[in-house]
């Protein structure tokens, strides 16, 4: 029977588990979900946007690693705006990240079940979904070390087969295929797709979620967030560009598998190695599919401890000292989600969570500087107060095209919102006082009260 009131975690994760983690929950975002940004802006367009979000994400990362070597908090931005802001602030990051990380993962487990669709045709892509849920909600229960030494093996699997897709494509790539129609929509396609850039990188914040199971934080979590951007940055580039110059790009701009329709235009639809990579390919999703359903619980958790949600969220269990029942009711949403939306619906609502939960913490960095120049910051955000602005203006302004492009998608975001404000006041919870470490002054990461098990 798990104990809610002794919530604790253990602290098991080095920096291998963590570049592993981070890499982990973005690198589906090469296999697909970014080529849906063609279909709006072209690939030099795309390539434009890629770069401005490149940019968001490298000065967030910097930026954004200050808060999680500071405040060490399951909660991530949640924990950040609560010290900084106060409740409601708390409510809104939390809520944004819960979106972020909960619609990444049925949109994942949609491309999973097109890839198998397109091994196996007799496959259904629901089902196939459905399917992973299950099985990765099982692995996550029984532990988080062996859940993360799982993400080790797959992560790299999945990089190694990215880069034998750039090498076997590489030969084939023909620049008059990806000049062609390089920007048919003008700026306005690259405005239009800043949000199916962010897919490239989307997630990578979930490391902080597992803040309170590392080793060492002020050492560790610093050099997992620069490690696995280092590895997406070039992987992001690489895939993009030479994919768009094996055929004509509009053949795979609306396909949850364009990497191996990629290879089958290149090596033939006969060719052994089409149906190899494909096969392969699922390590890539199965990485970030695993890793986006052990953030978005621990997010659950955090919130719940706090008082945000239903404390039985907050149970951990006694055998394997994971957070159960959070990880099953991350479960419940995605199901819902696959049974209701499309991948391309899915991924921008994610999106949005995300670029919202970046501006709130963003916000919370420059408060906390004011508010608390004292606070221990074992990793300072370099170039301050530049990097955090550049990453505030860039994700404001993709919030910006996100709902001018997506308008209905961004009402029911904010409605969801609005309603959860308005019970979090009808209920009281704005005036509650938390009393947990991150509320604390000044924060000492080694003197966290959740020891090691």
């Amino acid at each position: 029977m798990a104990n809610v009131k002794a919530a604790q975690l253990k602290r098991v994760l080095k920096p291998i588990h963590l570049w592993a983690i981070a890499v982990g929950l973005v690198i589906s975002g090469e296999y697909f979900g970014w080529n849906l940004g063609w279909g709006v802006s072209g690939t030099i367009g795309f390539l434009i946007a890629t770069l401005i979000i490149t940019l968001m994400y490298v000065t967030f990362i910097f930026s954004y690693t200050e808060l999680t070597t500071s405040i060490p908090h399951a909660g991530g931005a949640f924990a950040y705006a609560y010290r900084a802001l106060g409740p409601i602030a708390a409510l809104v990051a939390g809520y944004a990240t819960l979106i972020d990380f909960l619609f990444a993962t049925p949109a994942i487990a949609f491309a999973l079940g097109a890839y198998l669709h397109f091994l196996w045709p007799g496959l259904s892509v629901l089902y196939s979904a459905l399917f992973f849920n299950v099985v990765f909600i099982i692995i996550n229960i029984l532990g988080v070390k062996e859940s993360a030494t799982f993400s080790i093996f797959i992560t790299i699997l999945a990089v190694a087969e990215l880069l034998l897709f750039m090498g076997i494509v590489s030969p084939h790539f023909k620049m008059q295929n990806y000049l062609s129609h390089p920007m048919p929509f003008g700026w306005a396609g690259v405005f239009a797709a800043l949000p199916y850039a962010v897919w490239f990188y989307l997630a990578i914040e979930g490391v902080a979620m597992v803040a309170e199971e590392v080793k060492e934080p002020k050492r560790n979590i610093p050099k997992g967030y620069i490690s696995g951007l280092a590895t997406l940055v070039f992987l992001a580039l690489g895939v993009m560009i030479l994919t768009g110059g094996i055929t004509d790009w509009h053949k795979l701009s609306n396909l949850d598998y364009p990497l191996p329709e990629a290879i089958s235009i290149a090596l033939g639809k006969g060719n052994s190695l089409t149906r190899i990579f494909a096969g392969i390919g699922l390590f890539g999703l199965i990485a970030s599919f695993h890793g986006t359903i052990l953030a978005s619980s621990r997010q659950v958790f955090a919130m719940a401890r706090s008082g945000y949600m239903p404390k039985l969220l907050s149970a951990v269990s006694n055998k394997f000292k994971t957070p159960h029942w959070a990880i099953i009711a991350g479960g419940v949403v995605s199901f819902a989600a696959l049974f209701t939306g499309t991948t391309n619906q899915i991924v921008v609502i994610s999106v949005m969570g995300a670029v919202l939960m970046y501006m709130m913490s963003m916000i919370s960095l420059f408060i906390l500087r004011v508010k608390e120049p004292k606070l221990e910051r074992p990793f300072a955000s370099p170039a301050y107060p530049v990097f955090p602005a550049i990453a505030l203006f860039i994700s404001a302004v993709t919030l910006f095209a996100v709902i001018y492009f997506n308008f209905m998608l961004s009402l029911i975001f904010f409605a969801g919102l609005a309603v959860v404000i308005l019970i979090f006041m009808l209920m009281g919870k704005h005036k509650e006082k938390l009393t947990e470490d991150f509320m604390i002054v000044p924060v000492n990461v080694q003197a966290n009260n959740l020891p090691i098990q």
